[in-house]
């Protein structure tokens, strides 16, 4: 994949960033300016997982979002289509095989999840539902996974709210964050991808909608960074 091609074709966009997953998280912490931070905080807030229950963590990349989900007694698992993405968390957590300082890093489709019906209590899924090939099939998958009455947050770039500010986003979005990429000595192809995948991605009200579609129940969202990216919320009917 030598520039950003929508149609998410799963073999080339796992490749892309099995050969990004050296810098992944660095350089996210730059292109973000620190923000990504935040969001991880806000999501496991959102999920708010208690002691026993069990979260699938997917496209958890390298696993640097996982553990947020343990520390109140929760049991997480991380998925990802990425093997260069998991190999590189395993060893970050400190672990060997699949398993990183007690995190278990599963490879995992998402539009085929290797994974029992009603298992979980909490499925998340953080900038990563744009990678997926057909996002409803993505989403009913997950809903199958889910026990009754479980939940489901979603972390994902969105559309800008405040207007003045949209057009500064855009032209960062567009021409610097490939650039600044590349300065960090990752992948800028896969930059250049995310930034046309976020401006192609549906607004808030939108996937609110496609996540209903798919079957789940009392759908909201919250905008953070003045709506740089939103997280929706939903749950499997009981």
């Amino acid at each position: 994949m030598t520039r950003a091609q929508l149609d998410k074709q799963p073999d080339e966009v796992a490749a892309m960033f099995d050969r990004t997953a050296r810098r992944y998280d660095l350089v996210n912490d730059v292109v973000s300016l620190g923000q990504v931070r935040l969001w991880r905080k806000a999501v496991a807030a959102a999920v708010d997982a208690g002691p026993g229950e069990l979260v699938l963590d997917l496209g958890a990349g390298t696993g640097t979002s996982t553990d947020a989900f343990t520390t109140l007694g929760a049991r997480a698992i991380a998925s990802d289509f990425s093997l260069g993405m998991l190999r590189t968390g395993v060893r970050r957590h400190g672990g060997n095989g699949l398993t990183g300082g007690g995190v278990p890093f599963v490879a995992g489709d998402a539009l085929r999840l290797p994974f029992a019906d009603g298992v979980f209590d909490a499925v998340t899924i953080s900038v990563a539902l744009r990678n997926v090939h057909d996002t409803e099939r993505a989403l009913r998958e997950m809903l199958r996974v889910t026990r009754p009455g479980g939940r489901l947050v979603i972390l994902e770039f969105s559309h800008v709210t405040f207007g003045a500010f949209d057009l500064v986003y855009r032209e960062y979005l567009m021409r610097l964050l490939p650039k600044v990429a590349k300065v960090f000595g990752s992948n800028d192809d896969s930059y250049e991808y995310l930034a046309e995948s976020i401006r192609d991605w549906p607004d808030q009200r939108a996937l609110a909608r496609t996540i209903q579609d798919a079957g789940w129940e009392r759908v909201a969202w919250r905008n953070l960074s003045m709506g740089i990216v939103a997280m929706h919320r939903g749950f499997k009917p009981a």
